[in-house]
């Protein structure tokens, strides 16, 4: 059973290593997991319907995965614009720990895991993916969007999938009226009971 308290810094029990097999990208990986983390034994069905829908990152740019687990989005996003950097985020000391190893098990160099407090607050982003860790409570939700969501660079986009009945509409609702005017929130498409939520940020006009 997966740990309830997944998104503490430091979970219970043992930080054990096991081998897990995945696609990303189209082929099968060999990875590794541990138990106290978000989805422990695969892809969950929330992140597939966001690797599925969502076109493919900017290839060149920085790119952001909020809430990273064993590293899901973010490796997908490296192996698919091995161009860009990929910032990997989550407050769990063990997601870090196996974002970062999966990723130089791939050979993915340019992937960074951290918390959210080691990334330069200077660092805009071109693409943004996340499966946001509802459960976390709504304003926690909220403080962790508000503070990720501005960084979006000019032109950039942000692509969140969210449960329907875990209250995606209502989180559409509160982004429209959140962020300010250069942003636009849309609802791109539902599967499986989620949706997908864009959030863009529109380009600043030349001088």
């Amino acid at each position: 059973m997966e740990s309830a308290h997944y998104f503490s810094t430091s979970p219970a029990g043992p930080f054990t290593r096991k081998p897990l097999k995945v696609e990303l990208a189209g082929k099968p990986r060999s990875l590794h997991t541990s138990t106290g983390i978000f989805s422990p034994d695969g892809i969950d069905k929330g992140t597939a319907v966001l690797l599925a829908e969502v076109p493919d990152p900017n290839p060149q740019g920085n790119l952001l995965d909020i809430g990273c687990g064993w590293g899901p989005v973010a490796l997908t996003m490296a192996l698919l614009a091995p161009g860009s950097k990929v910032y990997a985020v989550d407050v769990n000391e063990r997601c870090i720990a196996l974002t970062n190893e999966n990723a130089a098990a791939l050979g993915l160099s340019k992937i960074v895991a951290s918390t959210p407090q080691e990334v330069d607050p200077g660092v805009r982003f071109d693409t943004i993916w996340s499966n946001p860790p509802i459960r976390i409570g709504k304003d926690e939700l909220h403080a962790l969007l508000k503070l990720w969501l501005p960084r979006l660079a000019d032109g950039g986009t942000a692509w969140l999938v969210v449960q329907k009945n875990l209250g995606s509409d209502s989180l559409q609702r509160w982004l429209a009226a959140e962020l300010d005017d250069s942003f636009t929130v849309t609802r791109e498409s539902t599967s499986k009971s989620f949706r997908i939520l864009k959030v863009t940020r529109a380009s600043r006009s030349p001088q």
